[in-house]
């Protein structure tokens, strides 16, 4: 039996992974962490998240060490914020706890101290900017087209909920770095994020990166690459959150037997490389 611990517990990602790792008959829900302050603290994480009770209380997030090292959970699922999921990341590492993350809008310093700490302390860990299935196909395909397709003009479109925090999404992030890397090109350099202005014609190199937040849109995420006289753009497009609820699954799975002291992606989860 798998057990897990769960961050960001009531929330959208977290209420629906926990739901989901019920129905598991190889996992058990061992803690639910919310925000430090938070109102549910002591609360049945089942009865919050309307589900009945399920005999797992609500941790405040500075009670986080604690937790862990009274329970020793096999995993810690973490779909919060970049700065929360840090502090949680090096909490986990301390306490051996193997990590499932799928929070984006890590700065490259912050991923850098995290590559560290997982290292340091020979812990298993996925991390990935979108776990869903159908997105990992979707970067698999994008990667192994931009050979192909070299001399094409590209351009990425993401479309995101207006409650999104961070722009561009980790998807077209990574979208981004997979192309750039597979172009031989710098991604410090390359990266135009939307455009304004008398900005002249397109340079022969960019890849433009453009966000696009509104209603409910639970993710979208295009790219395009434009030749002359055609175009060809792969589109995935994510109509419910449990598409990324699917992937996370899959990944508390994964990270059990995963590599100790380094980070596994999706590409490795679904055997993609």
């Amino acid at each position: 039996m798998i057990e897990v611990a769960v961050t960001g517990a009531s929330g959208r990602m977290g209420s629906k992974i926990i739901k989901t790792i019920l129905q598991q008959e190889d996992m058990k829900l061992v803690a639910a962490i919310e925000a430090p302050n938070t109102p549910y603290a002591n609360k049945d994480v089942g009865e919050v998240i309307g589900i009945g009770t399920l005999g797992v209380e609500i941790t405040p997030a500075d009670e986080l060490y604690q937790v862990l090292e009274d329970i020793k959970p096999d995993v810690l699922v973490d779909f919060t914020i970049a700065n929360a999921a840090v502090e949680t990341i090096k909490t986990a590492a301390d306490n051996g706890v193997n990590l499932v993350v799928g929070t984006t809008g890590f700065s490259e310093e912050q991923l850098k101290w995290i590559n560290r700490i997982i290292d340091e302390n020979k812990i298993k860990a996925v991390i990935a900017p979108n776990m869903a299935v159908g997105v990992n196909v979707f970067f698999k395909i994008i990667k192994d087209l931009a050979p192909i397709l070299a001399d094409y003009d590209v351009e990425i479109i993401e479309a995101h909920h207006k409650h999104k925090k961070d722009a561009p999404s980790g998807t077209a992030v990574r979208a981004y770095e997979i192309i750039a890397q597979q172009l031989g090109r710098d991604t410090s350099k390359t990266g135009v994020y939307g455009r304004e202005g008398p900005v002249g014609a397109r340079t022969v190199n960019e890849i433009g990166i453009h966000a696009v937040r509104g209603g409910d849109i639970v993710g979208d995420h295009t790219v395009l690459f434009a030749g002359e006289g055609e175009r060809l753009e792969i589109t995935h497009r994510a109509s419910s959150r449990q598409s990324f609820v699917t992937g996370v699954i899959k990944a508390i799975r994964y990270v059990i037997t995963a590599p100790e002291g380094k980070i596994s992606d999706m590409g490795d989860v679904l055997g993609l490389k």
